[in-house]
């Protein structure tokens, strides 16, 4: 723990550190599966939808860094809210954030089972236990610190990117060559062809937003001013290209119809296209990337959840033991601890009912906040033109439109359900303080 500020974590992350952490968030669940869910929306038009939602989330990206910079803290949004905006939005953002996050790191967990077990020839029925074991294993990893996570995090990206590279490196070269499967680019099928496109682009949209989770870790950035926003910038340009050619390689491969048919079989849409390409080792070499690719969805959201609590129990959102920090600063033990009870719960049911469209809705909701925030930063803080955030807040709001109404109804309840619980905390921890003094 730092002698200047015991309350605070170390600053043990570097910019390669912060970046390698950014794409594990990112390079998972995104590439391996919402690709071919938006395919199935867009077609081949899933390419500009995708391209579209990287110009969006680039404005996102440099709101999120300007904050960070300025507010180093842990806790991301949850905080900038608190700080430039209002408690009521900055909880919202928050309790938004641990509600979708803590689902998808049990549905990354379960992920990473079904496709370790499928490779390995293990029964279904281990999926959950499997599951929950590896939820234990990381969410000690990250009570170790964030040093020791960040070295498995950049062991398991790298074995990402190795087997994204070798399929766009077997595939490109041949799609480039005949371009049938890309006609017609924009098809209209079950209603308007642009409906299809701006779903397809809000469910991209969300692909791209694990560069948050170096906004969250802002309090553990070396010299955060400057590495935060590199880190973020070199983060989404990375996971950008490399979305676009592993979608042009897929659907040039197979065609978009079979892409998207293929997320609902007992493999991983990229798995289709590695045995269309007839390379011996390369259906396996994806089989590993996408187990590994899941490990390191998992990890890091146990890292980025665990330290929206901690921002939560420090404000008095969450009881105060959640701000509690190890005796070495290295991690928030009881919010880590919690995160994985959270985590590790729902994995071990074994099914958890998450969609990206939730998920949309719940990081545009996010986003929204975060632009709004950084409109509020003072001209000395201010890294970037307004405009930015203008025009990310625009892009947030016009893409939650096109999220099916079910999906708002679910959202909204979920905030009121939110802010009624800020409401009566502030009763409940007085009540549980005057029992513990009578």
């Amino acid at each position: 723990m730092t002698d200047e500020n015991p309350q605070r974590l170390r600053r043990d992350l570097g910019v390669g550190d912060a970046t390698m952490l950014g794409l594990g968030s990112m390079v998972g669940t995104g590439v391996f599966v919402s690709i071919g869910i938006a395919a199935g929306a867009a077609g081949p038009a899933t390419i500009l939808a995708i391209l579209l939602a990287a110009l969006v989330a680039t404005c996102n990206a440099l709101s999120s860094a300007q904050l960070a910079a300025a507010h180093p803290v842990s806790g991301g949004t949850y905080e900038y809210g608190y700080r430039y905006l209002t408690p009521s939005l900055g909880f919202t953002a928050g309790w938004m954030f641990l509600c979708a996050k803590t689902a998808s790191a049990a549905t990354a967990a379960l992920g990473f089972s079904g496709y370790l077990l499928r490779f390995v020839g293990g029964g279904e029925s281990a999926m959950p236990w499997v599951a929950f074991g590896a939820v234990v294993l990381f969410t000690l990893l990250v009570l170790a610190g964030l040093k020791r996570s960040s070295v498995i995090n950049i062991a398991i990206v790298s074995v990402t990117l190795l087997a994204l590279s070798a399929l766009v490196a077997f595939g490109l070269p041949s799609v480039l060559r005949s371009a049938g499967n890309f006609s017609p680019f924009i098809p209209a099928k079950d209603g308007p062809s642009l409906q299809g496109f701006f779903y397809a682009t809000a469910l991209m949209f969300v692909a791209y937003t694990g560069y948050g989770r170096i906004a969250t870790l802002g309090e553990e950035v070396k010299e955060p001013r400057t590495s935060i926003p590199h880190a973020i910038i070199v983060t989404l340009a990375v996971t950008a290209v490399l979305y676009i050619l592993v979608a042009v390689t897929a659907i040039g491969t197979i065609g978009a119809d079979r892409f998207a048919g293929s997320v609902f079989e007992r493999a991983t849409p990229l798995e289709s296209v590695a045995r269309a390409l007839d390379v011996v080792f390369l259906p396996p070499l994806i089989a590993i990337g996408a187990v590994m690719a899941m490990l390191g969805v998992l990890l890091n959201l146990i890292i980025g959840l665990s330290r929206v609590v901690l921002a939560m129990g420090r404000q008095g959102d969450a009881p105060p033991v959640f701000a509690r920090l190890s005796g070495d600063g290295r991690a928030p033990t009881g919010a880590v601890i919690l995160v994985g009870i959270a985590v590790g719960g729902l994995a071990l049911i074994g099914s958890v009912e998450t969609t990206w469209a939730f998920s949309a809705f719940t990081v545009l909701t996010y986003y929204a906040i975060t632009n709004l925030a950084a409109l509020r930063l003072p001209p000395e803080d201010r890294l970037y033109p307004r405009w930015v955030a203008i025009i990310g807040l625009i892009a947030c709001l016009f893409l939650a439109f096109w999220v099916p109404v079910t999906i708002w109804a679910a959202g909204l309840g979920l905030i009121l359900i939110g802010l009624a619980w800020k409401t009566l905390t502030p009763r409940l921890w007085a009540t549980t303080n005057r029992s513990t003094l009578s």
